[in-house]
Formats: C-alpha cells, sequence, structure tokens
C-alpha cells in the first residue's frame, strides 16, 4: 500500500506541474459583469485533493437548479466535479489518476446535503467564505444544472451513492482531461458567480484555495 500510495502522489504531482506549465491551453470562462444588491454566502472547501462549492439551500432558485430539491431536508448543499471512475472509486490508483488525465470514461457530479456543523467541523483554513451577488450566485447555480447529464426520460442521471450518507453522483456532461481537472471545474463555476478567479492553469486544490484566499484579502 506505501508503494502505490507514493505512486499515486507521484503521478498526481506530474500531471500538475505539466497542467501549470500548459495553463493557457484552457480557456477562461466568461464572468457576470454586474455586482450590485444582496450578497450570498458561497464556500470553497479544500477535501486535500479536490475541491468543492457549498451553497445554501434555501437560497438557490429551482427554476436554475431544479435538482436542489433531491436534497430538501439539508440547510446546506456542496456541489463537486470530477473523472468517473476516479472519483467513484473506492481505493484509487496510480493507474486511475493516468487514465483520468488521458483517458476519462465521462466524469461526475458528486452534490451532497450538510449542516452548519459539519461546515464548521473543517479544519481551520479548509473553508474560504466568499460573497457574490444575486446574478453570480443565479449564474453559478445554472451552471451546476448545465452539468447534469440527463437520463432516457429527460431526468438527471443519478449514479449512485456518494462519498457519505447524504450525497449521489450523477452523470455529468463536461470531459475531465489534464487540463480540466476537478479545481479546474470549481474555479469556472466561481468565475461565473463573477469572482476575479483564473480558471486556465488552475489544476490543483492548492490553487483554488489560493485564489479563494486572495479574494477575501482584497475585499
Amino acid at each position: 500500500m506505501p508503494d502505490e500510495v507514493g505512486s499515486t502522489t507521484r503521478v498526481a504531482g506530474f500531471l500538475a506541474a505539466v497542467a501549470l506549465a500548459a495553463g493557457c491551453a484552457m480557456p477562461a470562462a466568461e464572468r457576470e459583469p454586474a455586482r450590485s444588491g444582496p450578497l450570498h454566502a458561497v464556500w470553497v472547501v479544500d477535501h486535500g485533493w479536490h475541491t468543492a462549492i457549498v451553497v445554501r439551500r434555501d437560497q438557490v432558485d429551482p427554476a436554475l437548479w431544479p435538482e436542489v430539491r433531491d436534497f430538501l431536508g439539508a440547510p446546506l448543499v456542496e456541489v463537486a466535479w470530477g473523472d468517473r471512475d476516479f472519483y467513484m472509486a473506492r481505493n484509487a490508483t496510480g493507474w486511475l489518476a493516468v487514465k483520468a488525465a488521458f483517458f476519462t470514461s465521462g466524469s461526475v457530479l458528486h452534490i451532497g446535503g450538510l449542516n452548519e456543523s459539519t461546515l464548521a467541523g473543517f479544519p481551520a483554513g479548509a473553508v474560504v467564505e466568499l460573497a457574490v451577488p444575486r446574478t453570480g450566485f443565479d449564474a453559478m447555480t445554472r451552471f451546476f444544472h448545465d452539468e447534469y447529464q440527463s437520463d432516457g426520460a429527460g431526468r438527471p442521471a443519478r449514479l449512485e451513492r456518494g462519498l457519505d450518507g447524504t450525497s449521489w453522483f450523477y452523470a455529468a456532461r463536461s470531459r475531465y482531461h489534464l487540463f480540466n481537472t476537478c479545481n479546474t471545474w470549481v474555479a469556472r463555476a466561481l468565475r461565473q458567480a463573477g469572482l476575479d478567479v483564473t480558471p486556465a492553469g488552475t489544476v490543483t486544490a492548492g490553487g483554488v484555495m489560493q485564489q479563494a484566499r486572495r479574494l477575501v484579502v482584497s475585499r
């Protein structure tokens, strides 16, 4: 097991280094220009190798993100995205990391309900709270909705239970690759919210969190 873990770490480090060096290959997403009106809290969470976004469920317009109704019992909803095989594997390996970067079989959304105490229980420094206007918040949640793949009946294609008892994996549309990682996707979502975040070259959790912390300092 130590050799396998070491191999996975080396592979992930190599892929991150290559992606950072070629960051210009990933186009930046468009931002919402308007930043006026009431502000809504958005949390960026560092899970180690990947990041996620948390929002208050009751602030979401279900007309823009109807799938949020799957979590009516939760005050908060966490959203993340990634390669299907790597993210859904109970024991991720170095081969799965390489396969995700070059031979992905598809992508998934990982959506889960949280409560306030769970969010507060993350280690210090693992959560950054940001504030976005309603227009940006709506643009970001619409971005979440647009990522779902539909089944034959036009419903979100739910795959299986997620990494904890309150979460689910859903089939997603975007293609995971070396320059479009789970963290690139989170940066794109934040960019959609109107935040000054650069998705190009952002492939690691540290890259996302560094930009998120910079936004707090610059407010």
